[in-house]
């Protein structure tokens, strides 16, 4: 901006600091973009030293990155100085006056060009003059623009920061200095060459790494694979490297190298030849292979879960394992279906559990697996077990032939199917005979099956067998083997007919086992078999002596009968399993005899104060579950008739059914009259009284409408039992009523399929019923369980004990006033330190589950850490 005068000193007074600030700015502006690439170069010369790059790599890299350096560094400085034009004053100005309104700075310094003799002229211009030199008291510096990414459009100043960033944190400016030990001058030269060496062990010994300029004895012990780190300093050649522990051939050139790395493989010298060097004798300490060994018994539960022990051991620890399982043919007696050659199959491969906390130096360990449904169960195997270390080498067990542990089956006909299921995965070949063998079993299904769904079923897979024959595949193979599976199941654990059936099966299992020699797990899992069936027994014969007091109140007052509360049972199921564990079989066999003759005699009188709405509810749908199960066997009678006309089904001839309707609906028309608890037996009564009078009468409908109008009324009484299900708000309580929801859509499922004349869907939908119903009984009795927790007293009242004789969930008796607190010990007559160890194996096995929630896997995993 040129000036048209000399103005007068105190014009520009008022922007004497602003103008200053601006032409800094400019100057610093000017300067950035000149000299960016000069700072760049120098901090990220400086972070690469600090982060000892240059120890890294041969001199010869250093020499070369130095010169292209010094000569990047030249061309940034002749840039700079080319590019650098150093702001005057007037060019302040000028920038300063752009930012104010009316640029007043350039009107204060201008002259009037005309009209000066004028004197409005110049009175205006004077008024002009005075307001623009008033709006300079407003000036403020302006701020300079630093910014370079046009010069810059790679941003390679920003990564030059950026390594700069990581060498403050990750570096030292005392590595810098190392960068002059490189060359033959200064001090270092006058001292002589330098070298530097590491030793560092493999990660998984946990061993720290040795700095070799400190170890001055000769001898030196480092563990197999260790890493040697030598760097020299000084003149090429001036040092070499002689060592004979890597196992590599070493050329004279390549040992003078200023960087070297290498393994130690073996014992041996390692010496650093030249002024200064030091040499060593090398001895390795070679990592030891790991040792495993099974250790204890292998048991197996009621449910088939084989527990193998093992101990494990390694110098540094293990880190994984496995258990291999082979046929062991030579071991196998080859006689009736397994007489012929086996078909090819994998072996088992399962890997071992690891200690989750602690030292896995040398540890003992159970293999928790089910192998149940696998072909070789219960049949002689070879187990091999391996360990591995993480150096990757290996160590095995001494191979064992041992019996392949799988789930026992009691029940004479379950283990009859599963003797036949072994034998189709043996070899197909046997299809034949085991067609012939379940033909023969099922030949009269009255005297071996309890309802008609497992010998449906059977019938099933007969067919699928004679059907396929020998000749069948992988897929229908494993697909009959698992139904053959699923049959069994319900053989020996499914619906019984009544409690005493259940009651009279467990103490048959139970006296069987203690014949076979059973386990301590399996006896003890039967027990509490005996002890849910006793308890089912007890609210069956509740109900029944209800109903008798009900239909002849003086009968029933005028029956003698013996006394005995539920908890002198209960102290007899703890002397009959005392007796067990003490292994005085013989006693606890006449205890379990006794406790089946009182079982069969008693007879249960009610309290006073008469069943709970959870009692009621159950019993309602226990009764409601029977005459499911009722017309799920009617349906397949009728479905047996289509097919076979006039041959005899599992429980009567269909001719016999009009007879049984009339009866049914004679009950039914009785119960009506009668004033149920909960009304279910009125509505029960007139729905199916009605229809099974008319087709016992003589069939004015047809027996599929006749069993849909009823399947339709039983529906409707579950919705009602639904409905008033108590429990709300609770989760068993929700899981119960979802349960029967599902109960109820498959009985309307099963209605359709009736009225469609599709009896073989209807028992399908029939099952799925039965099956829902059982998981929402078993849901409400959780529910009561849990009720009974929160209210111990109240619930105590109502079951007709007296307070002093309740037990806790653990057994022990409470106090006399009713709380659950006791001062007994709470491992009564028992081996504490047995006790704590099977729990914590039992915490092991389900923590092995995967299929439980992450809720409860967790929670598991929890306990192991801290036991």
């Amino acid at each position: 901006m040129p000036e048209t005068g000399t103005p007068p000193p105190d014009i520009l007074k008022p922007i004497k600091w602003p103008l200053r600030l601006t032409l800094w700015g400019m100057t610093a502006e000017r300067i950035t973009r000149a000299f960016w690439p000069l700072w760049s170069l120098l901090i990220a010369a400086l972070g690469l030293l600090m982060l000892g790059v240059q120890d890294l790599v041969s001199v010869e890299w250093v020499w070369i990155a130095g010169a292209v350096f010094v000569a990047a560094l030249g061309w940034a400085i002749w840039r700079g100085a080319r590019m650098l034009v150093w702001p005057t004053r007037i060019e302040a100005m000028a920038r300063l006056d752009g930012t104010l309104r009316g640029n007043p700075i350039q009107a204060a310094l201008d002259d009037q060009a005309i009209g000066a003799a004028d004197m409005g002229s110049q009175a205006v211009w004077q008024a002009h003059q005075a307001r623009m030199r008033a709006r300079l008291a407003e000036a403020k510096a302006v701020e300079p623009d630093l910014r370079v990414a046009k010069a810059d459009p790679f941003a390679l100043r920003y990564v030059a920061l950026l390594a700069f960033a990581a060498a403050l944190v990750f570096g030292s400016f005392l590595r810098v200095s190392s960068v002059t030990a490189m060359g033959p001058s200064g001090v270092d030269l006058a001292a002589g060459p330098a070298w530097e060496g590491w030793m560092e062990p493999p990660g998984y010994t946990r061993l720290p790494s040795v700095y070799l300029n400190d170890i001055t004895a000769p001898g030196l012990s480092v563990p197999e694979g260790a890493q040697i780190t030598l760097r020299m300093y000084g003149e090429v050649g001036a040092l070499s490297v002689d060592e004979s522990v890597s196992g590599r051939a070493v050329s004279p050139e390549a040992a003078q190298e200023t960087a070297q790395d290498f393994a130690v493989l073996q014992s041996g010298r390692l010496a650093i030849d030249g002024p200064g060097g030091r040499a060593w004798d090398v001895s390795v300490t070679a990592d030891a292979a790991p040792s495993v060994r099974r250790e204890g018994e292998i048991s197996s539960s009621y449910e088939g879960d084989a527990q193998i022990p093992f101990a494990a051991s390694d110098d540094y620890g293990v880190v994984a394992g496995s258990a291999r399982i082979e046929l062991a043919l030579d071991a196998v007696e080859r006689d009736y279906l397994l007489a012929a050659e086996p078909e090819s199959r994998p072996a088992i491969e399962v890997p071992l559990p690891m200690p989750i906390a602690g030292d896995r130096a040398e540890f003992t360990e159970t293999l928790v697996e089910n192998f149940s449904e696998h072909p070789w169960a219960n049949l002689p195997v070879s187990l091999t077990i391996s360990v591995e270390d993480e150096a990757g080498q290996t160590g095995q067990a001494e191979v064992e032939t041992i019996t392949l542990p799988g789930r026992r089956f009691f029940d004479p006909m379950a283990a009859t199917v599963i003797e036949q299921r072994r034998a189709l995965l043996w070899t197909r070949d046997n299809i034949p005979e085991i067609s012939r063998i379940i033909r023969a079993v099922s030949h009269l299904p009255d005297d071996v099956f309890r309802s008609a769904v497992p010998f449906l079923r059977l019938r099933t897979i007969l067919r699928q067998l004679e059907a396929a024959g020998p000749s069948m595949g992988d897929e229908q193979q494993a697909e009959i083997a698992k139904a053959m599976w699923d049959l069994a199941i319900i053989l020996e654990e499914g619906d019984l007919a009544s409690a005493l059936e259940r009651l009279q099966r467990a103490q048959e299992r139970l006296s069987e086992a203690m014949k076979n020699g059973a386990s301590e797990q399996e006896i003890a899992e039967l027990m509490q078999e005996l002890r849910e069936a006793t308890d089912d027994y007890l609210r069956q014969l509740s109900r029944q002596a209800q109903q008798q007091a009900e239909q002849n109140p003086e009968m029933a007052q005028s029956q003698d009968s013996m006394e005995m509360s539920k908890n002198d049972l209960q102290r007899m199921m703890d002397r009959i399993q005392e007796l067990m564990e003490e292994g005085r079989m013989a006693e606890a066999q006449e205890a379990l005899r006794q406790l089946q003759e009182l079982m069969e005699n008693m007879q249960v009188t009610q309290g006073q104060q008469g069943q709970s709405p959870g009692e009621q509810a159950m019993e309602g749908l226990g009764e409601t579950l029977r005459e499911q199960q009722g017309l799920s066997d009617e349906a397949f009678r009728e479905l047996q008739e289509q097919f076979n006309p006039g041959q005899q089904g599992p429980e009567g001839q269909r001719g016999q059914q009009g007879q049984q309707g009339q009866q049914q609906g004679q009950q039914g028309q009785g119960r009506q009259g009668e004033e149920g608890r909960d009304g279910q037996g009125q509505m029960q009564g007139q729905g199916q009284g009605s229809q099974q009078g008319q087709q016992g009468q003589g069939g004015e409908q047809s027996l599929e409408d006749s069993l849909a109008n009823r399947q339709q009324q039983l529906r409707d009484e579950l919705n009602r039992q639904r409905q008033n299900l108590p429990g709300a708000g609770t989760e068993p309580g929700e899981a119960a009523r979802d349960a029967l929801r599902r109960a109820e859509e498959a009985m309307d499922g099963a209605e359709e399929a009736l009225r469609g004349d599709d009896l073989a869907g209807a028992i399908d939908q029939q099952s799925q019923a039965m099956e829902a119903l059982r998981e929402g009984m078993r849901s409400l009795g959780e529910a009561m369980a849990q009720q009974q927790q929160q209210n111990p007293g109240q619930q105590g009242q109502q079951q007709g004990g007296e307070p002093g004789q309740q037990r806790d969930p653990l057994g022990r008796n409470a106090g006399a006033n009713g709380n659950i607190g006791t001062d007994e010990n709470m491992v009564q007559d028992e081996d504490v330190y047995r006790r704590a160890r099977e729990l914590l194996d039992e915490i092991r096995r389900r923590s092995g589950e995967g299929e439980r929630p992450q809720e409860e896997l967790d929670y598991l995993e929890r306990l192991l850490e801290r036991f």
